[in-house]
């Protein structure tokens, strides 16, 4: 499998990073799967996998501690740009996120940070608006019972991941 170049872009704090340790594990037209340890050493979270969704501008991450227990599912709302030239994936973050805890309840951040990037002009109204209409969408997926669809390809990806590692 040919794996793309992959970056970050977060307006908030504003930041472009190459996640080159990232690794791709399936790809599609609308579908990218990463396994990833975290960049920075943080208290507890410390690896996960990443679920892109190009087209419903959802990224949904698989979070785990350093024991490897689950934390939670994490979902950004993003936007992307695609450079085939390159075969790159710029990630841009929207700043709205929704965690998804496993005793299933739900809790939506950040949005104080995108009305703030929307006040400093860091975002347009149209992203602003996008991001918006992406969090609906993600929490009528979430509301509806059908999250499950999003994080199976998680789930597949990381089962055969475990199974490519055990075999010799």
């Amino acid at each position: 499998m040919n794996s793309p170049t992959l970056y970050r872009k977060r307006l908030i704090p504003p930041e472009y990073i190459l996640l080159k340790n990232d690794v791709v594990l399936r790809r599609e037209k609308d579908i990218l799967v990463t396994k990833w340890d975290t960049i920075r050493p943080k208290k507890t979270l410390d690896h996960g996998l990443s679920a892109f969704f190009w087209d419903k501008g959802i990224k949904v991450s698989k979070f785990y501690d350093h024991d490897n227990q689950f934390i939670c599912w994490y979902c950004d709302i993003i936007t992307y740009e695609y450079h085939p030239e390159h075969d790159s994936y710029v990630t841009i973050d929207l700043l709205a996120d929704v965690l998804v805890y496993p005793g299933g309840t739900v809790k939506v951040v950040d949005l104080d940070e995108l009305a703030d990037a929307r006040t400093q002009d860091l975002i347009s109204e149209e992203l602003l608006l996008l991001s918006l209409h992406q969090l609906n969408d993600l929490l009528q997926i979430i509301y509806s019972g059908r999250f499950g669809e999003l994080t199976a390809y998680i789930d597949e990806a990381e089962e055969k991941d475990l199974l490519k590692r055990n075999c010799p």
